[in-house]
């Protein structure tokens, strides 16, 4: 089969999904927003209940991982996930389902064996690699200043 450039361009235009770039960036900014939304909530409220501003902020922390894992447990997050793609991995809370996720998957297979071998094969390389750079930066930062 012979095709000129152009007739083998339109081929391709054709048969390629159509890219839905935009309406993701959109789904991923809200959904990302509306978990931020919830954790400033919950700052508010902490801040309201009498804590101070760095207790509070540690308070929102671990209420965030606990809904995540939560939420993970229960087969939501990944629904929410499969909409709210990347505006669902930066927040805390996914870091909670990364940590959550593969533990679930793997407890068919023992607590040890399973869910303690497995529970750090996504967070495990993310916790590995952000230690590493802090460390590296500290000692950047140590010389410069």
């Amino acid at each position: 089969m012979n095709m000129s450039n152009e007739e083998y361009i339109n081929y391709v235009n054709e048969k390629s999904p159509k890219s839905k770039l935009g309406i993701d960036c959109l789904k991923a900014f809200v959904i990302g927003g509306l978990i931020c939304t919830i954790g400033q909530c919950f700052l508010n409220l902490y801040k309201y209940l009498g804590a101070d501003k760095e207790t509070a902020s540690t308070l929102v922390t671990v209420t965030m991982v606990f809904l995540g894992a939560l939420l993970t447990g229960l087969n939501i997050y990944p629904k929410i996930a499969k909409h709210g793609g990347a505006g669902t991995l930066v927040p805390v809370t996914g870091f909670a389902n990364a940590v959550t996720a593969p533990a679930l998957e793997a407890k068919t297979e023992g607590y040890v064996l399973g869910v303690g071998a497995k529970i750090f094969t996504i967070a495990g390389p993310v916790i590995l690699f952000g230690t590493l750079s802090s460390v590296v930066c500290g000692i950047i930062y140590f010389f410069i200043y």
